[in-house]
């Protein structure tokens, strides 16, 4: 009979092997779009037969590609602080009640997890519609706000959930109010969450495309809209620069947490 050490190494290799494969099949068109993106010719070719920036020129020279590209930066990042104060808020809200009725809302404050995109966006233009906030800056980051508060509630919440409280009444006790123990106890300590939150936030806004096409007008578009009508309405191979570096700067802000998690802190210096 084959030992249990055997059946433990067969089956570490054949999970191995189906999570390279998992990979693979994610990672697939990232491994094709990049490369379409250095392409000289006048469409899609894939691979390239021969290699140019032109599409990047033509990117960053287009002034309708270059302003959705900031539009597209100035609404994450704002969307990414407002959906961190009121995620950090909901988050301590949540961990420090108990009432009857919690579960509820904190399966409510999910749904936007959970609830088709189209749904979400069909409610809130009608809303908009009637706010006058279509077409807006402020309508942009309130939308996409319902959608990231999740991400930094989840993140924040999980850090919270290993967060031993004590350390607040040894902070009381030794005589600081509760302004100075939140910001110089309780905050540094669920740091990391919160700066995950904050990342989640912004890449959610980034990416997101279905209620942008629903607010966009022809003074306000994000990147993901001015990506969706240039494969619709025309086809420009400057899209395969516009997604590589949407796939590229995703990336590198996702990786910023982990980096900074992983960051060995300084040697303190013996006297």
């Amino acid at each position: 009979m084959p030992s249990p050490g055997g059946r433990e190494r067969r089956l570490g290799w054949s999970l191995r092997i189906w999570v390279a494969c998992v990979a693979l099949l994610l990672l697939g068109p990232t491994l094709v779009v990049i490369p379409m993106s250095f392409s000289a010719g006048e469409t899609f070719q894939f691979p390239p037969r021969e290699w140019s920036l032109r599409w990047y020129v033509s990117f960053f020279s287009s002034p309708e590609w270059v302003g959705s590209l900031l539009t597209s930066i100035e609404v994450g990042l704002l969307v990414a602080a407002l959906s961190t104060v009121l995620g950090v808020a909901a988050a301590f809200g949540l961990d420090r009640t108990v009432w009857r009725g919690l579960g509820a809302v904190r399966s409510a404050m999910m749904a936007p997890m959970i609830v088709p995109g189209i749904v979400t966006a069909v409610a809130i233009y009608g809303i908009f519609l009637q706010w006058q906030l279509n077409g807006t800056l402020g309508g942009f980051v309130l939308a996409h706000t319902v959608l990231a508060v999740p991400f930094v509630v989840t993140s924040v919440g999980t850090s919270l959930a290993g967060y031993d409280r004590t350390v607040e009444t040894a902070s009381a006790s030794l005589g600081a109010n509760r302004v100075t123990t939140f910001v110089r106890v309780t905050l540094p300590l669920v740091l990391p969450g919160v700066g995950s939150g904050f990342v989640f936030a912004f890449v959610t806004s980034l990416d997101e495309v279905v209620i942008a096409l629903f607010l966009q007008t022809p003074d306000i578009r994000t990147l993901p809209v001015q990506m969706y009508d240039s494969i619709t309405l025309e086809i420009d191979p400057t899209i395969g620069a516009a997604a590589s570096l949407i796939v590229v700067a995703t990336t590198l802000v996702l990786l910023i947490p982990l980096l900074v998690r992983r960051q060995p802190s300084a040697p303190r210096s013996t006297s």
